[in-house]
């Protein structure tokens, strides 16, 4: 099977099961943002994860080399339609620049990785309405001089 199609194949028996991504990475022992990217083709699984996962969602033995296979992570170049990927897109737009001068100051010339990396979204009840929290934590890597 292709990538494209196991991620179909994924998204389908999930609904099909009336599982959350969040009972899915449970049953894994993982992060929920991680095991969804991993289960939407953006990350490689490792071989136990991949086994796991084809066995709660019920996917052919086809499935597994393709959820364990490297991804290439491409996307789009145009701007977001859905309104919720596009918000992060407009967050990177107003405040990626300053983001960049606040760490860049905080730790030196360098980035943060996406490779060392997790991520957490919480929900925070609010009288004014509830909010969303996103928690991006990654190692800071410096330029390397030479």
């Amino acid at each position: 099977m292709r990538k494209e199609e196991v991620v179909e194949a994924v998204v389908l028996a999930k609904k099909a099961k009336g599982l959350s991504w969040e009972e899915i990475a449970g049953e894994l022992g993982m992060g929920t943002v991680w095991v969804t990217s991993a289960c939407l083709g953006m990350n490689s699984m490792p071989e136990a994860a991949a086994d796991k996962v084809c066995s709660l969602l019920d996917l052919p033995a086809e499935a597994k080399p393709a959820l364990m296979e490297y991804p290439t992570k491409a996307w789009e170049a145009v701007v977001p339609q859905d309104p919720l990927v596009y918000r992060f897109y407009e967050i990177m737009g107003v405040y990626g620049d300053t983001l960049k001068e606040v760490i860049q100051e905080k730790f030196g010339d360098g980035i943060m990785s996406a490779i060392d990396f997790s991520m957490e979204v919480e929900k925070e009840e609010n009288p004014k309405g509830d909010r969303v929290v996103v928690t991006m934590n990654g190692k800071f890597l410096p330029y390397s001089n030479w």
